[in-house]
């Protein structure tokens, strides 16, 4: 998306048009009692992928002819749902999800925590929004505020929703899926910068990186 978040679309190409190994598995596990879930996988270089709820085998299925996912109906139990795929009686993949509970705290993860002192270079930081196991709480949408100390700027904010008017340079952003993004850019000094990610309510995250 625009935050350069992947979407699921994004592994539906990777498991048709590349090599590399892929295994997806949706949505989220987050539902009410009572639901029943369309779980979809996409996957490549495997025969088939079983599904699990809470350890319990859901059955193996592979795609045929044209498809391009296979798919289960599954009625909604809190837990772990789990994918695994498997080429020749071995396992080649696994993938699961859990469901989250409230939101309990942030989490930020730099792509790059070193990064040139020229005034030009960024690092994108991802703020996560976890439960109190670290789990992401996948319909979370809190307000996060970022700040920024030492030799470096926000140099843009995002979440990836197409439909915010939220503007990219402001230093906080609402969250989409549980997830938002800092884009940090060097002042050109060489130094460290620190980055804090803040949310009403939730235990706040920090982040150290390095301009060299």
């Amino acid at each position: 998306d625009l935050a350069g978040f992947p979407k699921d679309v994004y592994y539906l190409y990777q498991s048709e048009f590349t090599s590399k190994p892929v295994l997806h598995l949706y949505p989220h596990w987050n539902w009410k009692n009572g639901d029943t879930v369309d779980v979809v996988s996409y996957y490549n270089n495997a025969d088939a992928v079983e599904l699990f709820l809470n350890g319990k085998s859901l059955g193996a299925k592979a795609k045929k002819g044209d498809e391009l996912h296979i798919k289960w109906r599954v009625p909604f139990a809190p837990g772990e749902l789990k994918a695994v795929s498997k080429k020749g009686g071995k396992t080649v993949m696994t993938k699961s999800v859990k469901t989250a509970g409230v939101p309990n705290r942030l989490l930020l993860k730099a792509d790059r925590k070193a990064i040139k002192a020229d005034g030009e270079d960024l690092s994108f930081v991802t703020v996560e929004i976890v439960d109190k196991d670290g789990v992401l709480v996948p319909r979370a949408d809190n307000l996060i505020r970022f700040s920024i100390s030492g030799n470096g700027s926000i140099a843009g904010v995002d979440s990836g929703s197409p439909v915010s008017q939220e503007s990219f340079k402001d230093n906080s952003h609402t969250a989409l899926n549980g997830k938002a993004l800092c884009i940090v850019q060097t002042n050109g000094k060489k130094g460290g910068i620190t980055v804090t990610a803040s949310a009403e309510g939730l235990q706040s995250a920090t982040v150290q990186i390095v301009a060299q």
